[in-house]
């Protein structure tokens, strides 16, 4: 595979900017407000993430590039060039595109699975020379914590995001209560790479005699130089070929051999045709086209992925407003308590007010200061929680310790109206990715099925072979009285071995009929049982599929009327506030009940942000029960693949 990425220097460079950029500003400084909207869209147009990928099967023209290894360079770590643009006076300004953009091209998840889509074309390579498939993964990678996608807090790691999911794709793998131990089955399938063999060597060999009828010596000598070659190749067809050719040189002591040094030569070719089990492209090009077909759900997994990792980071983001915009109501919150406690102490001097109504003030400003620690922690978490997942690495103490200002805002006057159930369901049907990878795991086992089938016929198989043999050399000057009229030189041997002189031909049949055939019939019975079955996981995930996107409509629909009621129930806080301020300046009301009015409008506000981060949180649910999250967020699949953002995405 081929990594292809900017150079050392531009890297070097970027880090050096950041890093005198991040020295000569205050990054602990406290939450400001958002810069103007035309300032954070500046990442559409940064230059390309440094850490670009290109997958690709290496390719050469040289023969000998069949016998040297492919290496994989290491990872790249360094961050994408885009988070520094979005970073003004030490904070981290991020808009929810510039988030999706940034975790595109970083987010570990995703560079990890961005490998399944090579390791897939390694499997159509082996298969095209007729080995067998290795299979896929087609597991979610959950790496990334936070964003209730069995993320931080949600569960045990290896359950959500501190592990990977298991997936289907390959032999003897099952996913989902499926069995996949027939995937592939067959009759055997031979190299389709042509393999040759050659020997060469020369021997001296002694042997002692116990008589001297048959060689006239008492120990026979002879020294052999041999040279051998063969050629072998199988076709899809199930078709084998060889090609066989031997040559020797040999001299004897012995005077009853009439050629001494002897040169000899034989070729023989061979060709071999199933005619029933192992006949044709179907059972012979099986493991290719299971391998293609993995590849197509390699990409569709990877599709998959990108809407996991998307809607993770919706998920995370939305988290993040929701911690921002909490801690600036108990900021607010307790700025008041604080305000009203000093009034309070100032009443108490001029004897208006009774200590008591001090003592709750106290206590008060004491409970929001708690409060705002707890907000003002959870922000820092999800501050850490969105920069992990944006970024390859936290290595840098300042990136680390930066605040993420979040610059889209919820909207609390907005509430999406839900299309028609069943034109979600019938768009969930057709972009659903698991779905497309069952249809083509389905024509995996039904080519599995048909091989299967092929398996159970007897074996026979038509051979034929044609060959020949010469011989040639000088007479054996120990021989007295011999003649010969063979060449005497090697050219005649070779002559003589081809131009049919001494011919060997032979064409038959061979049958091998198994009695009984019982391995070959449980694989056929076990690979239906098996295809039956995947045919009903599928129905049962369309099932799931609807049940899934009826409760994401439902779900849009409660938050929706919960923001209403959270709205209603702040406005009229809101009123109740003014109302009690009013009457403290007339002097009919005291401050503990002006306190306590802003307190509950405190609450009404919280429960505002709560009930509308639940709201987005619930419309990326309904995206990605419907299958549409790459479509609504603008994101081409390309880019994701890339680990670039182009400038020219929607």
């Amino acid at each position: 595979m081929r990594f292809q990425g900017s150079g050392w220097w531009q890297r070097r460079i970027a880090v050096l900017c950041v890093g005198g950029m991040l020295a000569g500003n205050g990054w602990g400084q406290a939450a400001m407000p958002s810069p103007p909207r035309s300032q954070t869209q500046g990442s559409d147009t940064v230059p390309q993430s440094a850490g670009r990928l290109q997958f690709e099967m290496p390719k050469s023209h040289n023969p000998l590039d069949a016998y040297s290894p492919n290496t994989v360079p290491e990872p790249e770590l360094a961050n994408s060039t885009r988070l520094l643009q979005l970073v003004r006076d030490g904070k981290l300004y991020l808009s929810l595109k510039d988030a999706i953009d940034l975790a595109l091209e970083n987010n570990l998840d995703l560079a990890i699975a961005r490998y399944n889509l090579p390791i897939a074309d390694t499997d159509i390579l082996r298969t095209q020379a007729g080995g067998f498939f290795r299979g896929v993964n087609t597991g979610v990678v959950q790496g990334t914590p936070g964003g209730g996608v069995g993320g931080f807090g949600t569960g045990a790691p290896g359950a959500g995001a501190g592990g990977t999911s298991s997936g289907a794709g390959g032999a003897g793998a099952g996913a989902s209560g499926l069995v996949q131990s027939t995937l592939g089955a067959g009759t055997v399938v031979s190299s389709y790479d042509p393999a040759i063999t050659a020997s060469v060597g020369a021997e001296h060999q002694t042997t002692p005699l116990a008589n001297l009828q048959i060689y006239g010596v008492p120990s026979l000598q002879l020294n052999t130089g041999q040279f051998s070659f063969s050629y072998l190749q199988a076709f899809s067809t199930g078709t084998n070929i060889s090609f066989q050719f031997n040559n020797n040189r040999q001299s004897t002591n012995s005077p009853f051999l009439f050629l001494s040094p002897a040169t000899s030569g034989m070729f023989r070719f061979t060709i071999q045709q199933e005619l029933l089990a192992g006949f044709g492209f179907g059972p012979n090009l099986r493991y290719l086209r299971i391998a293609r077909n993995n590849k197509k759900i390699s990409d569709i997994a990877f599709k998959d992925q990108v809407i996991a990792t998307v809607t993770q980071i919706e998920n995370i983001y939305w988290d993040l407003v929701s911690a921002y915009e909490q801690t600036q109501v108990n900021e607010q919150s307790s700025a008041f308590a604080r305000q009203t406690l000093g009034n309070a102490r100032k009443q108490l001097q001029l004897e208006s007010i009774p200590q008591l109504d001090v003592m709750r003030a106290e206590a008060e400003v004491s409970k929001r200061d708690q409060d705002l620690t707890v907000a003002r922690t959870s922000l820092e978490l999800q501050e850490t929680l969105m920069k992990n997942a944006v970024t390859k690495n936290l290595s840098d103490p300042l990136l680390e310790a930066m605040p993420v200002i979040p610059t889209d805002r919820t909207k609390t006057d907005q509430i999406q109206i839900v299309s028609p159930i069943q034109d979600l369901i019938a768009e969930a049907l057709q972009h659903r990715p698991e779905l497309a990878e069952t249809d083509v795991d389905l024509v995996n086992r039904q080519i599995s099925r048909r091989a299967a089938r092929n398996a159970l016929l007897p074996s026979l198989s038509l051979v034929g072979f044609y060959g020949g043999s010469g011989l040639a050399g000088p007479l054996n000057p120990l021989c007295q009285g011999c003649t010969s009229n063979v060449p005497v030189d090697f050219a005649g041997a070779m002559g003589n071995t081809f131009n049919n002189s001494s011919p060997d031909y032979y064409i038959g049949l061979n049958l091998n009929l198994p009695l009984r055939n019982r391995v070959a019939k449980a694989d056929q019975f076990r690979s239906e049982l098996e295809y039956r079955q995947a045919e009903l996981r599928r129905e049962q995930l369309k099932k799931q599929v609807r049940i899934e996107v009826r409760n994401a409509q439902y779900a849009l629909e409660q938050t929706g009327a919960r923001v209403e009621a959270a709205r209603k129930a702040r406005d009229l806080a809101q009123r109740t506030f003014e109302i009690t301020g009013k009457e403290q300046e007339l002097g009919a009301g005291s401050s503990y009940q002006t306190l306590t009015a802003q307190r509950d409008l405190s609450l009404a506000a919280l429960d505002l942000v709560s009930a509308v981060t639940i709201h987005e949180k619930a419309k990326v649910e309904l995206d990605r029960a419907t299958g549409t999250t790459l479509k609504h967020n603008g994101i081409l699949l390309q880019d994701a693949v890339n680990g670039s953002v182009s400038a020219t995405s929607p």
